[in-house]
């Protein structure tokens, strides 16, 4: 009841408003058309990403003034710095951009949000908006209700502007009504005390709505209808520059380390924007005026002078901070550590921020799985007695292997539980909660759908490995020379494959992956005795015992299913990742993943028999 509370009281006091005031509910009903405006533009927008921003991200924010061109243009289509913020922060927490470059993203959206307050005081204060409003509200909810999901985010644009325009008429209505039954301005405040309690107004306004452009707007109907002075109108818009940071910092409680950082960034930025505002009143009061002078504004046009006094401090926030990023960036990764994990028991990448966004949940998705094959690596090379510094290395697999070592104590199956399936799960969680997204496309969920069956062939290679290690550990030093020297070829052959996995996942080259994966499965055939013959010669020639043969058989077997396993690993991931390095639309990466799919069942239904192990 205790959080409840002041919904209510806030309700209550609305409620009785309304009763006593008409115009009051035009202005309130204009607030929240417009909110509700935003939310569908947000909406659409997002129809149209399906990766195309985490792309843009990666091309666009490589040096810091591309940040910044970001953060701007993004800003001033969406019409929301706060979104942006909270985007910035989900793909800072993902790790597809550095801190630097978000703070970059953030600077540049400040001054995009003020191309906001300039078409609402150009434009929505001195036209009939609300003749356009119609027209968007009606195409746009009839392409919302087609199928395609682009025409979808199309509809939601066009009525989100509706609604934005929409709103914008009842609340220059409201205020224009106001006139005549109280006057707002009567409470205007003079002097520094004035200044702090309106800025102070603004921010509680910002917080309030959520949105820097619903203040903006409500201040510059105000304004236009005389209901506030201009000298008060200034201190509230420095206000609204301080409250979206609410928005931002409210992202970033879920977020790892690196997003509370980039909302600290954000803070700091806006709060240190807003003391300069303060400080320098008069000198910017009369910047506004000279420059208005010039560029041809009229001396009563007050809306246009407030739009060009929250540029003008903006800009001159951006000026005074750049010097210092390199400095705020040190000093924020200093102030917030991420938090130190025991190594491989739990995830390092999967965060609640992550899943605000698809781009960014198949990243974080793609960079745990990641973090799961490097520990899967490790038990799967000390179970057959291999170092991973020796797999990793240029040295001959053949001698690695034939070099005699002490055994590699190791509990697999206690390794499995503590640093693959607790990773294992989180990931299957993740992935599904992020596939459940009405923002996933259907690719990007193939991609999501294509990542857990990865992760699950890792998760069997590692409760099987667990299965042969007693055969390996006997065999490969067993005094029968050639029972040592298969099982001393099934080691080389399964650190092959890690050795070839490894570089393919780091490579970029799709000639380069293509003849490895075929290379590997080259190497599937010779890991099968029973099917090349070599069994049936050691059988034959009373080279090994009946039990040998019947152990080579059965583990020989069971490493060309681990071989299969690896393979789609590598096959899938490169599909994922788009490692053919070639525009692809959509559609063509889920027929991709389709045929994988397709594969994996005509497999399965050929020679799945009831004894092969299953991870659980």
């Amino acid at each position: 009841m205790g959080k409840k509370l002041p919904l209510l009281v806030s309700m209550a006091i609305l409620a009785v408003g309304f009763w006593f005031s008409h115009e009051l509910q035009v202005i309130a009903a204009g607030v929240a058309i417009f909110l509700f405006g935003m939310l569908l533009l947000e909406e659409g927008f997002t129809a149209f990403t399906g990766g195309f921003l985490e792309r843009i991200l990666r091309r666009c924010t490589d040096r810091l003034w591309k940040s910044h061109l970001f953060g701007f243009l993004t800003t001033t289509v969406m019409q929301s710095s706060s979104l942006v913020s909270v985007i910035a922060i989900s793909f800072l927490s993902a790790g597809l951009i550095g801190l630097t470059a978000g703070v970059g993203i953030i600077f540049g959206a400040n001054i995009g949000t003020t191309t906001g307050a300039w078409l609402i005081a150009g434009f929505g204060m001195k036209v009939k908006i609300s003749a356009y409003a119609m027209p968007m509200l009606v195409f746009g909810l009839i392409l919302n209700f087609q199928s395609s999901r682009e025409l979808k985010g199309a509809g939601r644009i066009l009525a989100g502007l509706g609604f934005l325009f929409l709103g914008i008429h009842y609340m220059k209505e409201g205020f224009e009504s106001f006139r005549s039954t109280l006057d707002l301005a009567s409470f205007a405040m003079t002097g520094m005390l004035g200044l702090l309690v309106y800025t102070l107004v603004g921010v509680l306004a910002t917080v309030i709505m959520q949105s820097s452009h619903a203040t903006l707007l409500l201040i510059i109907a105000a304004l236009a209808s005389k209901q506030i002075t201009y000298e008060n109108a200034l201190a509230l818009a420095i206000g609204a520059n301080i409250g979206t940071t609410i928005t931002a910092i409210l992202g970033s409680i879920s977020a790892n380390a690196a997003g509370k950082r980039l909302a600290a960034a954000h803070l700091i930025f806006n709060s240190v924007t807003a003391i300069i505002a303060i400080s320098f009143i008069n000198p910017f009061v009369q910047a506004v005026e000279k420059i208005a002078n010039f560029v041809g504004i009229a001396a009563d046009d007050w809306t246009l002078k407030l739009a060009l006094f929250h540029t003008l401090f903006n800009v001159v926030g951006v000026v005074v901070m750049l010097p210092f990023i390199k400095l705020m960036v040190r000093f924020l990764e200093r102030f917030f550590t991420a938090a130190q994990k025991a190594a491989g028991f739990e995830t390092k990448f999967l965060n609640e921020a992550a899943l605000q966004h698809p781009d960014t949940a198949v990243e974080v998705l793609l960079r745990e799985t990641g973090h799961l094959f490097d520990n899967a690596f490790e038990i799967i090379a000390h179970a057959v007695n291999l170092h991973r510094v020796d797999i990793l290395s240029d040295k001959d697999l053949q001698q690695i292997v034939q070099t005699p070592s002490p055994p590699i104590e190791i509990d697999v199956t206690r390794k499995y539980y503590g640093s693959i399936k607790t990773i294992y799960s989180a990931i299957v969680e993740f992935a599904t909660r992020a596939r459940a997204s009405e923002r996933m496309t259907p690719a990007q969920q193939k991609k999501v759908d294509s990542i857990r069956k990865v992760c699950r062939n890792i998760a069997e290679t590692v409760k099987t490995i667990s299965l042969m290690k007693a055969n390996i550990r006997r065999y490969s030093i067993a005094a029968n020379p050639f029972i040592q020297a298969e099982y001393n070829r099934l080691r080389k052959n399964l650190a092959s494959f890690l050795r070839t996995l490894q570089r393919l996942r780091k490579s970029d080259n799709p000639k380069e992956i293509r003849q490895g994966i075929a290379q590997m499965k080259e190497k599937l055939q010779e890991l099968d005795v029973l099917a090349n013959g070599t069994l049936d010669d050691l059988v034959r020639n009373s080279r090994i015992t009946s039990e040998m043969a019947t152990s080579l058989m059965n583990d020989s077997s069971t490493m060309v299913d681990i071989g299969r396993w690896l393979v789609e690993i590598v096959q899938r991931m490169a599909i994922v990742e788009d490692k053919n390095l070639q525009p692809r639309h959509e559609q063509q990466v889920t027929e991709d993943l389709d045929f994988m799919d397709f594969l994996e069942k005509v497999m399965l239904d050929g020679d799945a028999s009831p004894d092969k192990p299953r991870a659980t």
